[in-house]
């Protein structure tokens, strides 16, 4: 005995259209049999098939889900080279970042991996600084100034100057130079840092103003951290 259900197809032609189709599959399958156009022993594959484009009709393949994370492509980190950072401080001063890195480094790899391609970093970085990834022990040299800093033979592996200059002749790394629009050192901060620990460093000396002379102590006693504790 058929039981009376009601298969509806929902077709979607955007989020603002919808038209909707109801089928009374008691009436619409009792013709096909008692007409002889179907068989009993096909009749409940009918039904099923049915059942199957009412399930499928109901989805709209074709439009973006917002809520979709896939959809979104991952914000990343404009990272610069220093001479295209000094070009763009001259129409648009800002901060600048050094990444002092090497390839040998575990940790600077770590940072990539993990602080730098989290999304509050990646803006607080994207719209406050200039980011400019140097390598420590590059070979090529470079002008600044009326001056060019070489590589220098020294040890096992050797070291650029421009970097010894910027981090004080402590070669640890990765280390984290800021520079002012005027090319003058703000701070150094070295060692891999989380993304807790890094925000607010980037907040503090972005909002930097040397006639407060606010301490990093009590700027984090006011400081709000985004990130929620697990």
């Amino acid at each position: 005995m058929l039981h009376e259900t009601n298969i509806q197809l929902i077709l979607f032609r955007n989020s603002e259209n919808r038209y909707e189709q109801r089928l009374n599959s008691k009436g619409l399958l009792s013709f096909l049999y008692f007409s002889g156009m179907i068989e009993k022993k096909h009749l409940l594959l009918l039904f099923c098939a049915l059942f199957a484009l009412n399930t499928f009709a109901g989805r709209d393949v074709d439009a973006p889900n917002p809520d979709d994370s896939t959809s979104t492509a991952i914000a990343e980190i404009d990272w610069m080279t220093m001479e295209e950072a000094m070009e763009a401080i001259k129409t648009e001063p800002k901060l600048i970042f050094i990444d002092f890195y090497t390839d040998w480094c575990g940790w600077c790899k770590r940072m990539d991996g993990t602080t730098f391609k989290d999304s509050l970093i990646v803006k607080e970085i994207s719209e406050n600084y200039y980011a400019v990834k140097f390598d420590a022990e590059q070979k090529e040299d470079f002008t600044i100034q009326d001056r060019t800093y070489k590589f220098v033979e020294s040890g096992r592996r050797g070291y650029h100057e421009l970097a010894a200059e910027l981090m004080g002749g402590q070669m640890s790394y990765p280390t984290y130079v800021f520079l002012n629009s005027d090319l003058a050192v703000l701070t150094k901060v070295p060692g891999f840092k989380s993304q807790q620990d890094f925000h607010p460093i980037l907040v503090f000396i972005d909002q930097f103003d040397k006639k407060q002379s606010v301490s990093y102590q009590a700027f984090l006693e006011a400081y709000e951290s985004p990130y929620t504790e697990e």
